[in-house]
């Protein structure tokens, strides 16, 4: 064969990969709002950066004749590409070969490419659109599952990791996505589930859709199994590449910095009028945040999940953060199971991977009920407990109200490490709100009082004139400095940067055992 014809052989066997399943899926893909593979991949990396690895792999199968039924890159685009210049590893499921099923090669091709991101400490990010494990390969295919998700828990931790659903992912698919570090579905068109309608309705006698059991919105607001919803694909893969802006590229590099044209000793006076001066009043917690980080902007992340508390990536002073804030407008903020399972993770993902914690604190106390007690309260609240611990990161506490209980020793109080703690002049800082403390403290007094209610009112006021304020634990050291509201920004940004050479460990030890 002629150089030519070697070359023309080349040129013809890409456009065969190129193709797919073929011009009538790829249609029957379009039909369905969705795009190819390969197109997600052109809207995600930056434009002309994707280098697509084993084009030319093809599976083994021969039993069913499906020796008779190859495609080239079988249904599984990878490789590696940049966003914002930036390494990334990626892989992309064809659902037009084979309905994106995984097989032993597909499988293959995914760990090759988690391989080299480990290797060369990059993210992986995978786009899913899969029916699930090729049938006619039988327990390879499980085998094969198996195998991506010990590729996923080694690597947790290491490089960051970001699925996107962007159809369906169901039975033993759904655990690799489980297993990384944010997922991201698409409204009305991705899905996950362990098992489908028609094996709930043959099991339990439940009629449910599609959307109603493994939607995009219901993973964001009821499984907390979704972090981001989008409206549509390419609102998906521009979501990925914004959250990437935040993170470092591994687990030993800093997050990227971006210098900031926002004053970096700006002051709010708007902060010094946020806080209600009646204490059962709720504000939004997110004006408090926009107010502070760099023009405003953040990403926040599970939005629509355990809304009492909020966890989002900022910049101060073009320093990249992790921020959890307790969210007064829904619950007052109380600690629950949802929000101390959101919240845990959140740390512990911005203590993997450097990401200083900036955390602000208005919670009064933890819910009560049987319901919680009874779900598990005390372990859930537990997960953030011992995430706080055993972060090692810079962390700053800014307290603005209550701080109530237990629950203030979790939020990144200074007896578990934290290494600013700040409190505004409105801050509350007591075992219990004064109402509740009153009723324990004086029970006696209050049931022989000829006028209860008049009594429990003043015994109250004397109560929170004489604890609800921050100056005893300022007293004790237990926050570093009362502040004024208004210059909450530039004191973050100052505490960044004094603990910006900040090094602490924790005792050797194979790993801990955090009460899951």
């Amino acid at each position: 064969m002629s150089d030519s014809s070697k070359a023309d052989f080349l040129q013809n066997q890409r456009e065969k990969a190129l193709l797919g399943g073929g011009p009538e899926r790829v249609k029957t893909q379009h039909d369905r709002g969705r795009l190819t593979a390969r197109e997600r991949l052109d809207l995600l990396l930056d434009k002309g950066s994707f280098r697509e690895t084993d084009m030319f792999v093809t599976h083994r199968t021969h039993d069913f004749d499906l020796e008779k039924k190859k495609f080239l890159a079988d249904s599984v685009v990878t490789g590696w590409g940049t966003i914002d210049g930036r390494l990334v590893y990626v892989f992309s499921q064809d659902f037009t070969v084979f309905g994106g099923s995984l097989g032993e090669v597909h499988a293959e091709k995914i760990c090759k490419i988690m391989d080299m991101a480990m290797k060369n400490g990059a993210p992986v990010i995978g786009l899913n659109d899969s029916g699930g494990a090729r049938i006619q390969e039988g327990v390879v295919s499980l085998g094969a599952y198996a195998d991506i998700f010990l590729k996923n828990t080694l690597s947790s931790g290491v490089i960051p990791q970001i699925s996107a659903i962007m159809g369906p992912c169901a039975g033993g698919a759904v655990y690799s996505p489980a297993l990384t570090d944010f997922i991201f579905m698409v409204r009305n068109s991705s899905y996950m589930f362990v098992t489908g309608p028609e094996v709930v309705k043959t099991v339990t006698h439940e009629e449910v859709t599609f959307e109603e059991l493994g939607g995009a919105d219901t993973h964001a607001s009821t499984s907390g199994v979704c972090h981001y919803v989008a409206e549509s694909e390419s609102d998906c893969l521009y979501m990925i590449r914004l959250l990437l802006s935040y993170i470092p590229q591994n687990n030993m590099e800093d997050p990227p910095f971006v210098p900031a044209n926002d004053d970096r000793l700006r002051t709010e006076e708007e902060l010094d009028h946020i806080v209600p001066d009646d204490p059962s009043k709720p504000y939004d917690m997110r004006d408090v945040i926009k107010l502070v980080v760099d023009n405003g902007v953040y990403l926040e992340i599970h939005e629509n999940y355990a809304q009492n508390i909020l966890t989002c990536f900022a910049r101060f002073g073009g320093h990249s953060v992790g921020i959890i804030a307790n969210q007064p407008a829904h619950l007052a903020g109380v600690l629950d199971i949802n929000s101390s399972d959101k919240a845990a993770r959140f740390v512990r993902f911005c203590d993997s991977f450097n990401l200083p914690i900036i955390t602000f604190v208005d919670v009064p106390g933890f819910l009560p009920g049987t319901g919680q007690e009874h779900g598990g309260i005390i372990r859930h609240g537990a997960k953030l407990l011992y995430a706080y611990c055993e972060a090692t990161v810079p962390k700053i506490t800014l307290i603005t109200r209550k701080a109530y209980g237990g629950a203030y020793d979790v939020m990144s109080s200074k007896h578990i490490r934290s290494d600013l703690n700040l409190a505004w002049t409105s801050a509350e800082l007591a075992v219990m709100g004064p109402e509740g403390a009153v009723n324990i403290i004086f029970r006696k007094e209050l049931a022989d009082a000829k006028d209860p209610e008049k009594r429990r009112a003043e015994l109250v006021a004397e109560y929170r004139e004489k604890f609800a304020h921050p100056y005893i634990a300022a007293a004790r050291g237990y926050v570093d400095d009362i502040i004024e509201p208004r210059f909450t920004r530039p004191r973050i940004i100052n505490g960044l940067e004094m603990l910006s050479n900040k090094r602490d460990a924790n005792p050797a030890k194979k790993h801990g055992n955090i009460p899951l």
